[in-house]
C-alpha cells in the first residue's frame, strides 16, 4: 500500500485518513482517535500530509514532519468545493486529498512556534480593544439616556465620564451612578491590560532584527511589523510582492465577463487583522504627505489629488505590503527615494 496524499480532517478527539496513489485511487480510509493518531501516522510510508486549515493545524503539522512526512495546509474555501453527497468527516477528509491535487492551488504558510506566541498577543490584545470599545460604547449609551451626550472618542471619555460621576448635583441617580462606575471601572482596567499587551509586542520588536528592518517602511510600526511575522514569517511562501498584496486582500475585486472588464473596491480577503494594520499606517501616511516634500510624500499627493483620500490610502497600503515582501526576502532595510 503506498499512499502518495494522505487528506487528514482534524477535529478534537476523532480523525479521519483519506489516502491516494499517484493514479488516485483510494488505497486508505481510516478512522483514529486522537491518541492513535501519531502511531498510525508513523506506521504509513512517508508521503505528503494534507490538514485544513484549522485550530490546531499547525501543531499537528510540525508533529507530522517529526515524523519525516512532508506536510501541506490548506484553506477551507478550497476544500468545501469538493465536497459530495453530505457533510461528515469521511467526505471532507477525501475533499481535502482531492483538492490538494489540483494544479494551482494555495497552501497556508505554515507557522513556528515563536509566530503563534506572536499571534496570540496580537489576537488576545485585539479582544481587549473590542471588548473596551463596546464597554465605552455602553457607558456613552447610558449617558446619553440621561441628557449627556458625548463625542465617539475614548479620548474624551476618560476626561468627561468621571467628571459626570463625581458631579452629585446632575440627574443621576444613585444605582445609575454605581452601574456607570462599575463600568467605568472595567474600562479602566482594560486599558491596563492592553497597555501590558503592547509593551509585550514592543518588546517582541526590539528582540527582532527582521521587524526592525520591516518598520523601515513609512507606515509601518512595531504592531504591524511583528504581525507580518507572524502571520508569514520569511514570505518564502509568495512569489512576488504582488501576491502578498493579493493574498492581504488588498487589490481590486474583479467582476468581468467577456470583453467587460469590470473592478470594483478590494477583495478584503486573508488576514483580516493584517490588513487593518497595514490601512491604518497607510492612512497616518496619506495624511501627513502634504506637509513633507520628498518623491514618496509628492507621488502620495499626486495620487491623493488624483484618486481622492481612501483610494491613495489602499494604494499605499498596497505598496507598502509589496516592499514588505522585498525587505523579507533581501533581508535588506528599506531605502526610500530621496
Amino acid at each position: 500500500m503506498t499512499i502518495e496524499i494522505l487528506g487528514v480532517d482534524i477535529a478534537k478527539n476523532v480523525f479521519q485518513l483519506h489516502g491516494v496513489n499517484g493514479k488516485g485511487s483510494v488505497v486508505l480510509k481510516r478512522r483514529v482517535m486522537r491518541d492513535q493518531l501519531l502511531e498510525v501516522l508513523a506506521q504509513i510510508n512517508r508521503c505528503t500530509v494534507v490538514v485544513e486549515a484549522c485550530t490546531g493545524a499547525f501543531y499537528w503539522a510540525r508533529k507530522f514532519e517529526a515524523l519525516g512526512h512532508q506536510v501541506k495546509i490548506i484553506s477551507p474555501q478550497y476544500v468545501k468545493p469538493f465536497v459530495r453527497r453530505q457533510k461528515n468527516d469521511s467526505n471532507d477528509a477525501e475533499a481535502i486529498c482531492t483538492a490538494a491535487r489540483q494544479p494551482h492551488i494555495p497552501f497556508v504558510p505554515k507557522k513556528t512556534l515563536e509566530q503563534q506566541d506572536i499571534q496570540a498577543l496580537h489576537r488576545a490584545r485585539q479582544r481587549m480593544v473590542n471588548h473596551r470599545t463596546a464597554v465605552v460604547s455602553q457607558i456613552r449609551g447610558l449617558l446619553l439616556d440621561r441628557g449627556f451626550a458625548m463625542a465617539k472618542s475614548i479620548t474624551r471619555a476618560r476626561r468627561l465620564v468621571p467628571d459626570i460621576l463625581a458631579n452629585s448635583d446632575n440627574e443621576l441617580t444613585p444605582m445609575a451612578r454605581d452601574a456607570i462606575g462599575e463600568l467605568y471601572d472595567l474600562f479602566r482596567d482594560l486599558d491596563r491590560r492592553i497597555a501590558s499587551f503592547d509593551k509585550k509586542i514592543e518588546q517582541v520588536f526590539r528582540n527582532s532584527e527582521t521587524c526592525q528592518r520591516i518598520a523601515t517602511i513609512k507606515g509601518v510600526g512595531p504592531k504591524t511589523a511583528t504581525a507580518i511575522i507572524a502571520a508569514i514569517g520569511d514570505g518564502a511562501e509568495f512569489k512576488n510582492g504582488r501576491h502578498l498584496a493579493a493574498w492581504v486582500g488588498l487589490v481590486p475585486r474583479q467582476f468581468s465577463s467577456g470583453d467587460r472588464k469590470v473592478l470594483m473596491g478590494i477583495s478584503k480577503r486573508g488576514n483580516q487583522h493584517l490588513r487593518s494594520l497595514l490601512v491604518h499606517g497607510a492612512r497616518a501616511v496619506v495624511r501627513t504627505a502634504p506637509d513633507k516634500t520628498d518623491l514618496n510624500n509628492q507621488w502620495v499627493n499626486q495620487l491623493r489629488e488624483r484618486r481622492g483620500f481612501n483610494r491613495a490610502t489602499i494604494a499605499v497600503a498596497n505598496k507598502n505590503a509589496r516592499i514588505i515582501w522585498a525587505v523579507l526576502r533581501t533581508g535588506e532595510p528599506y531605502r526610500a527615494a530621496s
